[in-house]
This record gives C-alpha cells, sequence and structure tokens, in this order.
C-alpha cells in the first residue's frame, strides 16, 4: 500500500509492521480474541496524526487510536485491520491554567501521570475508573470511576478537545470558559464516540482543589438489599459522598483469595469524604448514622494517606481478584446503570439470575450513581459456558432497560453490546448512523464498533 510507504517516510522507526508490535496492540483486558492491525504508528504531534489519518484516507485504510488499552469492551481492537494509532508517546502536559483550574493536555498522558505533574499545585484531576487509563482513552469513551458521585465523568470535566477528522482535518472545540451558548456542542459529541467520529489529540480538562481533609472508610452488611438501600438512602439525603462503593459477598471472597484478606465474606461498602477535617468527620458520622439504620458492623476508617491508598488498591484490583474465584479461566466483564431508586431491585435480580444460571462472577459497584459492575468467569473452550456466560449479560442488559436504565454507565458499547443499541435507542439509533455517515463518509475511523450493522 502507498500509504505505508509514506507513513514509513513520515514516521521512520515509528512506523512499525513488526509481529511484536501488532501483536502487543492486539491484546485486550477483556474476553474478545485477539485482533492484529497491519501496521503500528507513534505519533508525537497533532500534525503527524493528521498527516496519518490523510494517508490513510484517500486508500481507505482503517485507523483505530490506542492509548493504554484498558477498555473492557474492544474498543482499541482493530478488527478490520489498518493502522492502530498509538498514542503513548503524545503524553505531554502542554499547560497548566492553575487560576482557571484547567489543565492542557496530549491524550496518551495516563491519569495517575497527570495527577503526579499536578502536585505542587494544589489542583487535581479526580476522575478515576480504576485501570492507569490515558485520559484520551478515557474521554473517547467518556469514563467514570469511583469519585464520579461527587466529581461527575469525563463528559463533565471535558472543557475543549482537539480532533483530527476522517479527512485528516484538525478542528478546535470548546474553550477554556466554564460554558457556551455557541454552536453545536462538538466537544461532547466526540466525547463518548469512542474514536468513530475524531480522533482526539488534546484535551483541556476541568481540575479541581485537592482536597484539604480525606477520610476513608469501610463497613459491612448482613446481606445485599441492607447495603444498597443504604446507599439509595444517602444520596437521596444529599450527603456529599466523594466515593461510595458497593461489593458482594463474591468480590470481598476474591479480595480474600486474591490478597490474602480476612474480610467477613458479606456485602460491604467503601466509602471516602472529601472537605475539611471537621466537614469530612461530620459527613462520616451522618454517613454511619444512617448505616447503622440498616445494621451495618465493623466501621474502620482510614484516615493516613498510606491507609486509603491500601483499600483503594484493594477496590482497584476487583478485576484481579474476580480471576481468583476460577483461575485458569477468562472474565466478561459487564456494567449496566439504572435509577438510583431501582438499584436495590437490579441487583437483587441479577445476582438471583447468577445464581438460578451457575454463574460464577462478582459484582462492584459506584453505586452512588447506580452503576455496578458484573465480571463473570467463564471458559472460551467451553461451548455451553460461553454461552451461558453472553446469555447472562444480555439478560443483565435487558433487566437494566426495563427498569429504566442503560447497557453501559462507564465501559461503553465497543464490539460487546452493539446490538443492544436498538433497544435502547429506537429510532435515535438511525440518526447516529447519519452523524457518523456525514463525520466519517469512507467508514475508517475504528470500523465496527459501537453502531450495529444495519439489518
Amino acid at each position: 500500500m502507498a500509504a505505508f510507504d509514506t507513513l514509513a517516510t513520515l514516521l521512520g522507526p515509528r512506523f512499525a509492521t513488526s509481529d511484536a508490535a501488532r501483536a502487543q496492540n492486539g491484546r485486550n483486558e477483556a474476553h474478545f480474541p485477539e485482533a492484529l492491525p497491519d501496521a503500528v504508528a507513534y505519533p508525537q504531534t497533532t500534525a503527524e496524526v493528521a498527516a496519518i489519518v490523510a494517508a490513510c484516507a484517500a486508500e481507505g485504510i482503517p485507523v483505530t487510536a490506542i492509548g493504554a488499552g484498558t477498555s473492557l469492551e474492544g474498543q482499541h481492537l482493530a478488527v478490520r485491520g489498518g493502522i492502530s494509532l498509538d498514542f503513548s508517546r503524545m503524553d505531554r502536559v502542554l499547560a497548566v491554567n492553575a487560576e482557571d483550574l484547567n489543565v492542557v493536555i496530549q491524550p496518551g498522558i495516563p491519569r495517575t501521570a497527570l495527577n503526579e505533574a499536578l502536585r505542587a499545585t494544589g489542583l487535581w484531576f479526580p476522575i478515576d475508573p480504576g485501570a492507569d487509563a490515558s485520559l484520551g482513552g478515557m474521554a473517547a469513551t467518556r469514563a467514570s470511576g469511583t469519585t464520579a458521585v461527587r466529581y461527575g465523568t469525563m463528559r463533565e470535566n471535558v472543557l475543549a478537545l482537539e480532533a483530527v477528522m476522517s479527512d485528516g482535518t484538525v478542528i478546535r472545540t470548546g474553550t477554556q470558559a466554564r460554558k457556551s451558548s455557541a454552536g453545536y456542542d462538538l466537544t461532547h459529541l466526540l466525547v463518548g464516540s469512542e474514536g468513530t467520529l475524531g480522533i482526539i489529540t488534546e484535551l483541556t480538562l476541568r481540575l479541581h482543589g485537592q482536597p484539604e481533609g480525606v477520610l476513608a472508610a469501610i463497613c459491612r452488611f448482613d446481606d445485599v438489599e441492607a447495603a444498597v438501600n443504604c446507599v439509595i438512602l444517602t444520596i437521596q439525603s444529599g450527603l456529599p459522598m466523594a466515593r461510595i462503593e458497593f461489593l458482594d459477598e463474591m468480590m470481598v471472597r476474591g479480595f480474600n483469595l486474591h490478597s490474602g484478606g480476612t474480610l467477613p465474606e458479606t456485602p460491604h461498602l467503601f466509602v471516602e469524604f472529601h472537605g475539611t477535617p471537621a466537614g469530612v468527620a461530620e459527613q462520616a458520622q451522618s454517613f454511619r448514622e444512617i448505616a447503622e439504620d440498616f445494621g451495618m458492623a465493623d466501621w474502620q476508617e482510614a484516615t493516613t494517606t498510606e491507609d486509603r491508598s491500601a483499600l483503594w488498591k484493594m477496590r482497584h484490583s476487583a478485576h484481579y481478584a474476580s480471576a481468583a474465584l476460577r483461575p485458569g479461566v477468562r472474565t466478561l466483564a459487564t456494567d449496566v446503570c439504572v435509577p438510583i431508586s431501582r438499584l436495590a431491585e437490579a441487583i437483587t435480580k441479577a445476582k438471583a439470575l447468577a445464581t438460578e444460571m451457575g454463574i460464577i462472577g462478582t459484582v462492584v459497584g459506584h453505586v452512588g450513581d447506580g452503576n455496578f459492575h458484573y465480571a463473570v468467569r467463564f471458559d472460551p473452550a467451553d461451548p455451553q459456558d460461553l454461552a451461558r456466560t453472553h446469555d447472562f449479560a444480555g439478560r443483565l442488559n435487558e433487566l437494566a432497560l426495563a427498569l429504566g436504565g442503560t447497557v453501559s454507565g462507564e465501559h461503553g458499547i465497543g464490539l460487546g453490546k452493539q446490538k443492544y443499541m436498538g433497544a435502547e435507542h429506537g429510532a435515535a439509533l438511525d440518526w447516529m448512523r447519519r452523524v457518523k455517515d456525514a463525520l466519517d463518509p469512507k467508514g475508517i475511523l475504528n470500523p465496527g464498533k459501537m453502531l450495529p450493522p444495519v439489518a
């Protein structure tokens, strides 16, 4: 292909067709089979991204962006070959505008590296999906995580962006201003589009002040209903939780097996409060009073940085701890989100369904906003096990929709949830296809993702 010769000249050793480079970007954290691109490009500037996309557009070559590769619905997999556009070398902080509480970054920087760079400023970027994901990937999948209940998702925290469109044109959307009524909101059209409408090459992100006081704690409950109803009343009471995470008894067992812990194997909540030292103490006491009405026990606080880090490191290891329940197989990690008032019903019915179907899995959730995750262990070489697992995931999606929710609160659609887009969006799905056709008429940007094939 002539485009490959052009890119090899443009990028030199940063254009790779070796088996090792292709295999590295063809893997995924989830259950999807490997999908190798034909080549990997490692740009360092927006101009290089534009040149790569223009060269590929001329020959109809697919372009699939990849950051840290931590997505759980296969968004970064080059399922139709072409170029894997690897942003690992576009990882700089371009400007910190402390007085305006924002930062301008390249898309390849991981979230932890950004916060390390911000440490001396007294500011931080709070969105925390668990994995050390790249911020461009987080924007492209509209990620959220443990702190979304207080700080929102990537949707609320992206002020502006730069993107390369499907013909190589570079556009800028949004400004550093906190609000705008000028024109179509292209910023938030591209946020969450999974690289199917444009490729993000720069982000302006909202920052927050580092809280003066932080208090985290864990506590347990006798059953799922008590724990989740405690969450519902906490949110309805207006208590400003920074994090409120649910773990079912199977997830706690996974943590114990994975790290040699001794937590009682009953449902738990992991919580955190941000504010002044006096404020967080008051918030924690208010939460305890609510939780005690639901039979809460074993309240354990973590006030030092080290203890809090250990607590949240355990929570963030959920993907790997789930594997301890059934070693040697794979995990289908799925998520749904429902209205907060239907959360207890959703989790209870999901767990009953799993028991009925013989599913081995764990439930964790950012339940303060109605979002929970089911990680199912299954053997992909066993046809019956594979079919049962996908049937369970499908029925979980149907349950979420029946309760007025969505098939994904934060993982996105990617490869795994396309077939539910029609059920969730109805006639709006056709208009999504029209947007895709208008912005990517040759269909080269991350093809095979998000939108299901036309029947």
